[in-house]
């Protein structure tokens, strides 16, 4: 009895799963998830984590999301395990997939990719939508062996990536051929037929419409742009040597290939506009890729903003990159307001509250409003994992600077007892200068006696644009001056 049983139940879940769009209800997920639902987005992904490969990665990514927020090693380890899940649920359905591709490599690029798109039907779709599944779990899998910074996690994490990454550009280059060939065998189709007759969108003899191609192109293009854009970032010298291991690292393919992925309907098109406006919004000007000159990609993000205003209208990350583009345009009040309003939306999500008071903390050092730059730097000290001898570097000085002294200099010792990361630059720094601002001695005052006039003008170099900078600087002459009569 229980064999007949499982059998019907097994074809009721089928023939539910068959009325299931899996990529529009994926990409719903997403954006439910952008817009703050992290808990709706869960439930969603979960309850037809089994009757997908989509939607089970889906689920996957949202356990991802919530161990790389919280830190935690159960939440990490159930992302693991979820991850390796998701992959081996689109392995077992793709068994043979990999051999049937090499023995495609054989034939010449014609006829491959003829016999490809002859081929290629709902079940060949479904085996590249797997395969593309199975690169991302590695990614992530990768990610969360790297945040257990060790070296053996390291070397692991690079051949699972190293993996993932041959597995994205086959997937890319047999798309990519496919579309070409079957774009040509559609026109001579269409062709044929009168013009009123003609659909641009039927399918084709194999089943597969030009809609589905272009979505397992945008699916595929997140991961192989993000692979191309990261990788172009790393130093010139080290460069060669990963491009020698057969990682590449060109930066505008990885541009285009994640526009073009967040144009397209897949779930991860959310994804890769995010994955934009990082690029252009911190990294940019952090790195000064293309120069001192930031305007253009500042006007790039600024379009994305306009267009998915609409689509998520209460999403913290959004409202984040908002404050960000104000920032780099020196509107110091409307980023603070922007930051504020992502720290609002971002009640349950911790990580995203803890970026959003980093540039609060910031921008209200900007403005010399050094109280709530204190609140924000301490509340990171006690609730960040990142590293917290920065940021009590960062609340002591912000505290010395509102007036308390004594409180600063107490901070100021308890850096050198969260300094942990040796080989870290920015926590060196901070200790170097904590110990030499703690000190009370002479030493210590010759010291301190030159922090207010360079930090004032820095400050003013920051705020160039501003109106304001003429007073900002003759403050730092006077300081300056003070200095100088005092020494005599």
């Amino acid at each position: 009895m229980a064999g007949p049983e499982q059998s019907q139940q097994q074809q009721q879940v089928e023939e539910k799963a068959e009325h299931i769009d899996d990529a529009e209800m994926a990409l719903q997920g997403i954006n439910m998830l952008l817009n703050n639902g992290f808990k709706e987005s869960d439930e969603l992904f979960r309850r037809y984590r089994t009757q997908s490969p989509l939607m089970s990665f889906g689920a996957s990514f949202v356990s991802f999301l919530n161990a790389m927020m919280t830190f935690e090693e159960e939440k990490m380890q159930t992302a693991c395990d979820d991850l390796r899940t998701t992959e081996k649920l689109c392995e077992s359905d793709s068994a043979g997939v990999i051999e049937t591709i090499r023995n495609k490599i054989k034939k010449s690029a014609t006829v491959r990719s003829y016999i490809l798109c002859i081929r290629l039907n709902d079940a060949g779709s479904d085996r590249l939508q797997r395969q593309i599944i199975v690169a991302d779990c590695q990614v992530y899998l990768a990610v969360l062996s790297f945040v257990k910074q060790e070296l053996s996690a390291y070397i692991k994490g690079g051949w699972i990536l190293r993996k993932a990454w041959k597995m994205y550009n086959k997937c890319h280059s047999d798309i990519s051929q496919l579309q070409d060939t079957c774009q040509r065998r559609s026109s001579v189709h269409q062709e044929s037929l009168p013009t009123d007759n003609a659909n641009h969108n039927a399918p084709l003899e194999n089943g597969v419409t030009a809609d589905a191609l272009d979505r397992l192109k945008g699916s595929v293009s997140f991961g192989y742009g993000l692979f191309h854009l990261c990788i172009s970032m790393v130093p010139p010298h080290l460069l060669k040597i990963i491009n020698l291991l057969g990682f590449p690292g060109d930066r505008h393919q990885g541009l285009s290939s994640l526009m073009y992925a967040s144009e397209s309907k897949d779930m991860k098109a959310p994804l890769a506009t995010l994955a934009l406006l990082w690029y252009h919004t911190v990294v940019l000007p952090f790195f000064a890729l293309d120069g001192s000159d930031t305007h253009e990609g500042l006007l790039e993000a600024k379009a994305i903003l306009q267009r998915k205003s609409v689509v998520y209208p209460n999403s913290s990350l959004f409202m984040f990159f908002k404050g960000r583009v104000q920032r780099l345009e020196c509107h110091i009040n409307s980023a603070l307001a922007c930051f504020h309003d992502a720290l609002e939306l971002a009640s349950d999500q911790r990580e995203i509250q803890h970026v959003c008071l980093y540039e609060i903390g910031w921008c209200s050092m900007i403005e010399m409003n050094f109280e709530d730059a204190y609140r924000s730097f301490e509340r990171l000290k006690n609730e960040s994992r990142w590293s917290q001898c920065y940021y009590a570097y960062l609340t002591g000085v912000c505290q010395g600077a509102s007036g308390d002294l004594d409180g600063a200099s107490g901070v100021f010792k308890d850096v050198q007892k969260l300094f942990k990361r040796k080989n870290n630059q920015i926590e060196q720094f901070a200790v170097k200068r904590a110990f030499q601002l703690a000190a009370r001695d002479e030493y210590g005052r010759h010291i301190n006696s030159y922090v207010q006039p360079y930090a004032v003008y820095e400050l003013g170099c920051v705020l160039l644009a501003k109106p304001e900078v003429i007073q900002i600087f003759i403050h730092a002459r006077f300081y300056l001056d003070c200095t100088a009569h005092a020494q005599l």
